[in-house]
């Protein structure tokens, strides 16, 4: 992965995409025991914000080549899971 610190100018970056993707907010967490670890939290305003996202990331060139040179920023060290939060 790429240097912290650069990562986090990345995500950052990215704050006005994420919003016309859907997203409502998004945190960034860094591993304690570990600094270089870092995990970007993503929260969409709908289930049906999140397909968007999910769509464009398949689908739409201009979000393909962004995420392409975000790959080669963090050197293939990047992962995206989904989660539903089951809390009630």
């Amino acid at each position: 992965m790429g240097e912290p610190s650069q990562v986090l100018t990345l995500v950052r970056s990215a704050a006005p995409l994420y919003r016309t993707l859907g997203a409502a907010g998004f945190r960034i967490l860094q591993n304690v025991d570990d600094p270089a670890q870092l995990l970007i939290e993503i929260e969409y305003e709908s289930d049906a914000a999140l397909e968007l996202n999910r769509h464009k990331v398949a689908s739409d060139p201009m979000v393909r080549t962004f995420l392409h040179g975000w790959r080669a920023i963090l050197a293939g060290a990047a992962d995206m899971d989904v989660y539903a939060d089951v809390t009630e």
